[in-house]
């Protein structure tokens, strides 16, 4: 199982740090990604991470405000936003599967999903 926390209400511009935590079954030999849905959309990608290397990828529409990171020790993901845009605004998903480098952006590729958490980013 995944969990995810961290969400929150910020102002724009403002920064949160999103958590993933799993077993380090759920991690080992995988790619965890975060993923988000806005209101009324559909839920795309936004960053990933590879387990073991950390090879990372972002969404254009983060890079250089999001960074990916994992913690081995604690079996976590995190997500750090920077510079958060009131576009930013969604719930956040961390998912985690076994994801070949050209399909890390696709919702099929990831087999196991956290419950989601709210980010709300206000103007």
């Amino acid at each position: 199982q995944l969990q995810a926390s961290g969400g929150g209400l910020v102002q724009a511009g403002g920064s949160l740090r999103l958590s993933c935590a799993a077993s380090e079954r759920a991690f080992s030999g995988r790619t965890v990604g975060w993923f988000r849905q806005p209101p009324g959309k559909e839920r795309y990608f936004v960053a990933s991470i590879r387990w073991s290397g950390g090879t990372t990828y972002y969404a254009d529409s983060v890079k250089g405000r999001f960074t990916i990171s994992k913690d081995s020790a604690k079996n976590t993901v995190y997500l750090q936003m920077n510079s958060l845009k009131p576009e930013d605004t969604a719930v956040y998903y961390c998912a985690s599967g076994f994801v070949i480098a050209s399909t890390v952006k696709r919702r099929e590729s990831y087999i196991s999903w956290g419950q989601g958490t709210l980010v709300t980013v206000s103007s």
